[in-house]
């Protein structure tokens, strides 16, 4: 099972009425002017650069960011040359303080992470520029309902980093009999005080996959 591919366990989901119709949705969109991010060729990134059988850890967020530049198909992560946004920043700050060592990145592209086996998926994958959660509505959900229920059918000893009740929702029907689920507060400065910082989620990550036989993340970018 563990070799299974994207490919070949999203294609009935792909082609269902609702997905095409998601897709359909955005390319009229965008033919009538709307700016919709991110780009068309970068909208499943997180496919791209994780593979199902690929995959040790699973980050969940909500939907891509809003603004020119910043969305590139991974959750919490910015292309190179865009500054941090908020909760990225308090991402390598829990990370310089799990990690005495831990240099703060020139970049928030996190890539590096994906091609390891951290799959960063927003649950809506496309957005109108500066209105958040304004894809939310589209079918997205159901898309990404459907990809998280596939890890959890065909993967054990995974990692799922669960930040704010929005991520704890979306996989509340993890087995956490087979898998470590690790749950914080949302890394965003309106709630990271409550329980994000300080949360040594991606320490615990490691020693997982340490303990179950898998090659940890390097989380140095």
């Amino acid at each position: 099972m563990a070799s299974l591919t994207w490919r070949e366990t999203l294609s009935a989901e792909k082609g269902k009425p609702y997905f095409k119709n998601i897709l359909s949705f955005i390319d009229q969109e965008r033919g009538r002017g709307v700016e919709i991010y991110p780009p068309k060729g970068q909208i499943f990134n997180a496919f791209r650069y994780t593979e199902l059988s690929d995959i040790k850890v699973v980050i969940i967020g909500q939907d891509p960011y809003h603004e020119p530049g910043q969305a590139h198909g991974l959750c919490f992560s910015v292309p190179d040359g865009c500054v941090f946004p908020p909760s990225l920043r308090n991402i390598f700050k829990e990370l310089s303080v799990e990690y005495p060592g831990y240099q703060i990145p020139t970049s928030g592209n996190l890539e590096k992470w994906a091609r390891q086996g951290v799959f960063l998926l927003n649950t809506t994958l496309t957005v109108v520029r500066g209105q958040a959660n304004s894809h939310q509505t589209i079918g997205w959900e159901m898309f990404t309902d459907e990809v998280i229920r596939i890890i959890n059918a065909n993967l054990s000893n995974v990692v799922y980093m669960l930040w704010g009740s929005y991520a704890r929702r979306k996989c509340a029907f993890v087995d956490r009999s087979r898998n470590e689920v690790l749950e914080a507060a949302h890394p965003s400065p309106l709630s990271a005080y409550r329980g994000f910082l300080g949360c040594g989620h991606f320490v615990r990550a490691n020693n997982y996959l340490n303990a179950v036989g898998r090659t940890p993340i390097d989380w140095q970018l």
